[in-house]
């Protein structure tokens, strides 16, 4: 309760400060995180050796790494690029004179306190921070026990950043038990929105524990229909991309849909270029029997079930089926998909044009990989999450979806007495300005 208390006061004061002091605090915990990187990295490696000793899930340990490739970096310049968006706090949506002298104004406004709750995925921190500090919102972090060495190490630089400018350092707290968890779910007096990130247990257990609206998703069973006059390449590399870019990802095609009428080569093509970058293609029957024609001798086709078109794999394996028409992969996927990103790849406008009208999914893709799907490409600076909601924010959410809003109304001394439906005959007038 204290933290909760804590971070609606932090909320107050923080919405108030200027943009130029939101994003210098911005930039601090950039130079600080930069700085202490080494420190960082090695808390990561710990948390590492500790998650394989303990034998977690691959994509649990993908999630966790920090040390992959240019992870870090791409971190730190997401905190600059969120310091480079402009201010959202304050925008005009709504200028109306209701009447001489009488004028309505619409504007954003923080949400207000975020308990946002993930595992693995340390770099949350700083994205969640950054896009909280931006939008002036103030943030409840709580990270996995298997991202522990990591959270607690981001966690003081982060601190030790903000102490040194005027944003409070309640702003952004940092929570390590289960139990601290347990309460703040159900402080809807203080606490605003619930951010969960990691797996549909967990999302699914936040839903079910708390009144607090929840922004976020539970799977990303995302889905790709080959049309019938797919092309051979292009629907190679786009299934591939999609599939084995981050297997991990939410937004890592799981379910591939084939026109029944496709030539054979093209259907070849993409399970050849599957199955050359290492993956487990589980096929429909009628599929499957025609795939083991083909390639009779190869381990990684095997027949699927059909549970399997209802599954988020998040690992280098993929479902695949026949489908008669356009229709019916637009049924398919609104019914075992999950909301979350679809694609087909097709030269057909009216096609494209159909599937993406259909198609009920916060992202739906014409020709192009479904890992685009994400906040940093989309130019959101980087994101708190993608939303399969279809209120108040949907998709990958950056700024705009932390940001609600107020009507600020400015008068002379009206009364609302004046007025027809209130008792007078005063008629509005009703301009926007």
């Amino acid at each position: 309760m204290e933290i909760a208390k804590a971070a609606r006061k932090a909320a107050n004061t923080l919405k108030t400060l200027s943009n130029d002091k939101r994003t210098s605090a911005l930039k601090a915990i950039h130079d600080h995180l930069r700085d202490h990187k080494d420190i960082i990295l090695e808390s990561n490696r710990l948390d590492l050796q500790l998650a394989e000793q303990a034998d977690l899930s691959p994509a649990l340990i993908k999630r966790l790494d920090l040390n992959k490739g240019d992870k870090f970096d791409v971190m730190l310049q997401g905190v600059l690029d969120v310091a480079a968006l402009e201010d959202p706090v304050g925008r005009q949506s709504i200028l109306r004179e209701l009447d001489d002298g009488l004028v309505l104004e619409r504007v954003a406004s923080p949400v207000g306190v975020l308990l946002v709750i993930f595992e693995a995925r340390p770099e949350v921190i700083a994205n969640i921070g950054a896009l909280a500090i931006k939008s002036g919102n103030a943030a409840i972090l709580k990270g996995g026990k298997e991202s522990s060495h990591t959270f607690q190490s981001m966690a003081e630089v982060i601190r030790t950043a903000l102490a040194k400018t005027s944003v409070p350092t309640d702003s952004l707290q940092l929570i390590a038990t289960r139990e601290k968890v347990a309460d703040l779910l159900h402080c809807d007096k203080y606490i605003d929105m619930v951010i969960p990130r990691g797996s549909n247990e967990l999302v699914r257990s936040i839903k079910r524990s708390t009144t607090i609206p929840v922004l976020g998703h539970a799977d990303g069973i995302c889905s790709i229909y080959a049309n019938k006059d797919a092309t051979a390449e292009m629907a190679a590399e786009i299934i591939v991309d999609s599939k084995t870019n981050y297997p991990a990802g939410c937004n890592a095609v799981e379910t591939v849909l084939i026109h029944q009428d496709t030539q054979f080569d093209v259907l070849r093509s993409i399970l050849v270029a599957l199955l050359d970058a290492g993956v487990t293609v589980k096929l429909e029957h009628n599929l499957y029997t025609r795939a083991r024609e083909a390639l009779p001798d190869e381990p990684k086709i095997v027949e699927a079930a059909e549970e399997d078109f209802d599954t988020e794999f998040l690992a280098l394996t993929v479902a695949v089926k026949y489908v008669e028409s356009l229709q019916e992969a637009i049924d398919h996927i609104n019914e075992h998909g999950s909301h979350h990103t679809d694609c087909i790849i097709t030269e057909n406008a009216l096609d494209a044009a159909a599937f993406q009208k259909g198609v009920d999914s916060a992202g739906v893709f014409w020709n192009a990989s479904t890992r685009f799907a994400d906040g940093y490409r989309y130019g959101f600076g980087t994101e708190v999450g993608i939303s399969t909601n279809k209120l108040h924010a949907r998709g990958p959410v950056g700024l705009e979806g932390l940001m609600s809003y107020q009507y600020l109304l400015k008068g002379k001394g009206h009364i609302a007495g004046n007025y027809v439906g209130a008792g007078g005959n005063r008629h509005f007038t009703h301009k926007d300005l």
